[in-house]
């Protein structure tokens, strides 16, 4: 029995991450930290748990960040933008020696966390990181097919596409922002690249994408952890790439040119003698056309996929598999949040396999976080609905297999 600590347990990530964890008999206790006290308790009272409790914390505070994990088994970082607090947040864990998991989506500060790895192995901790959607299950899912399904792997493309929740917070929009304006990393012909949102070598990356149940959808590169883990701890001999979008593309497109026009840092603009910045101004701007768009088109409900392609050589001759996770109806807290709630019971279990910071891809046996899957949906069922996973398998003559898990 464990008591876990979920940073950010109010938000829409956190909050899926709460529920989903109070539902395992593995967990003892659950401390919501977050600055949100009536949000929490409507949490607390919607589940009905009396192994669900409140702290108000603000990780900025490191002293009283510190002071909360001496209690705790194991914290959740769900707090974004992870730029700015996942390497504050680790390096706290790692100086109290507390295993750590996180749903990191940031390059910038995954490159950070990583080279906490020494500090993190001489604590004797376990720090998972990006263990979400992308990054997250698609790592999990690239080595299930580079170690169950293919002799040698050739490439690995990861597509995204999602829209339409009922609410998107700033920090959300922050780090759309930021994957814009920073260079992109990819793994092109064996060998580490950067490419640009707004120039021409990002421009050729972009692709027509079909999606399981969504429909067709251009993607653009994005700067994503798995492209620099996956061909560390993988043997990948030509491709990584990670392209997404958001749904609509109105809304998509109307985020990417207020980036182009420049309004993506903090320069201060006069407005009527009141000095702001430019992001303080488009964020919230860019929420009221966010709701105005949705009704305009009539978007209907929440939707989203994740699509990996994996291309190598099986029995010496070439192999396709494509995952396509696939949700309707269903927000992007469930897509990241129960991830990260599986990861955390896996850890708890003692099946995060290493010490240090690690990728999913490095510690976690994807069977295994399939069967906590299982577990949580009830897959076995009759009520349990099936499971949102599809897996195809194309072989060298177009034969298209699905593997049922």
């Amino acid at each position: 029995m464990a008591i876990i600590l979920v940073l950010g347990g109010c938000g829409v990530v956190g909050s899926m991450a709460v529920k989903t964890l109070g539902t395992f008999a593995d967990v003892s206790k659950i401390i919501i930290g977050d600055k949100n006290h009536q949000k929490a308790n409507e949490i607390i009272t919607e589940l009905g748990s009396n192994k669900i409790i409140f702290k108000q914390i603000d990780v900025e505070n490191i002293q009283d960040l510190k002071k909360e994990l001496e209690q705790v088994d194991v914290v959740l970082n769900c707090i974004g933008p992870f730029y700015l607090y996942g390497p504050l947040v680790l390096r706290v864990a790692i100086e109290m020696k507390k295993n750590y998991i996180d749903v990191n989506d940031d390059v910038d500060a995954t490159r950070e966390v990583l080279s906490m790895d020494k500090l993190a192995k001489e604590a004797k901790i376990t720090a998972l990181i990006g263990m979400g959607s992308s990054p997250g299950v698609t790592n999990l899912l690239a080595k299930f097919a580079a170690k169950q399904l293919l002799d040698t792997v050739k490439s690995v493309d990861i597509y995204h596409a999602h829209g339409g929740e009922p609410f998107e917070g700033a920090a959300v929009i922050y780090h759309r922002i930021h994957s814009m304006s920073i260079e992109i990393p990819v793994f092109i012909n064996g060998s580490f690249q950067n490419v640009n949102f707004f120039g021409k070598n990002g421009e050729a990356l972009e692709e027509e994408i079909l999606f399981h149940k969504i429909g067709t959808y251009r993607v653009h590169p994005y700067p994503h952890p798995e492209t620099i883990t996956l061909p560390k701890y993988l043997e990948i001999i030509d491709r990584v790439t990670n392209k997404g979008t958001v749904l609509p593309p109105e809304y998509f497109y109307l985020i990417r040119d207020l980036v182009k026009l420049g309004l993506n840092d903090n320069t201060l603009i006069n407005v009527k003698g009141n000095l702001i910045s430019s992001l303080d101004f488009i964020i919230p701007y860019i929420i009221h056309q966010r709701e105005r768009i949705l009704k305009e088109i009539n978007f209907g409900p929440q939707q989203g996929c994740i699509k990996i392609v994996v291309e190598g050589i099986k029995d010496q001759k070439p192999q396709k598999c494509i995952f396509s996770l696939t949700s309707e109806g269903k927000a992007m807290g469930e897509g990241t949040g129960l991830p990260a709630a599986f990861g955390t019971i896996l850890m708890i279990r003692n099946q995060v396999r290493g010490k240090g910071v690690l990728p999913p891809e490095a510690c976690v046996n994807p069977l295994e976080f399939l069967e906590v899957m299982r577990e949580h949906l009830d897959l076995d069922s009759t009520t349990g609905g099936g499971s949102p996973l599809l897996i195809e398998i194309i072989d060298s003559e177009g034969n298209i297999n699905t593997l049922d898990l």
